[in-house]
């Protein structure tokens, strides 16, 4: 029988400085491990460390722009865009300037998945 999740659990972000996750579908709010549905608020300046996730992230803009910097360079990825960062790639995010997206995690994400630098 489908299932409606009536409102998501808000989770603590990693970064220099706060952003809103609130995750609709995942670990926390529905113990599903397969994957993750989440929308992220990230204020100007924020960044987190760079990782090396054992999961595939697909994030889809919805305001503003994101910045995911790779081992071969740097994507800025606007409103209405999306990026796929494959498991396994070391990529590193940012919104200098903002962003309202969703990210979805293929498995679910987990801290201990994530392998964040240092």
């Amino acid at each position: 029988m489908p299932e409606i999740i009536a409102e998501p659990t808000r989770v603590e972000a990693a970064g220099n400085i706060p952003k809103l996750i609130d995750e609709y579908v995942g670990r926390v709010n529905t113990a599903t491990d397969g994957v993750s549905i989440a929308v992220m608020q990230s204020p100007g300046g924020w960044s987190e460390p760079g990782q090396r996730p054992e999961f595939d992230e697909f994030t889809l803009v919805l305001e503003g722009s994101v910045r995911v910097e790779h081992h071969d360079g740097v994507l800025e990825v606007g409103a209405g865009q999306a990026v796929i960062a494959r498991a396994g790639e070391w990529v590193r995010y940012s919104t200098p300037a903002g962003a309202r997206y969703v990210a979805v995690c293929l498995p679910a994400f987990s801290p201990d998945t994530v392998h964040r630098d240092g």
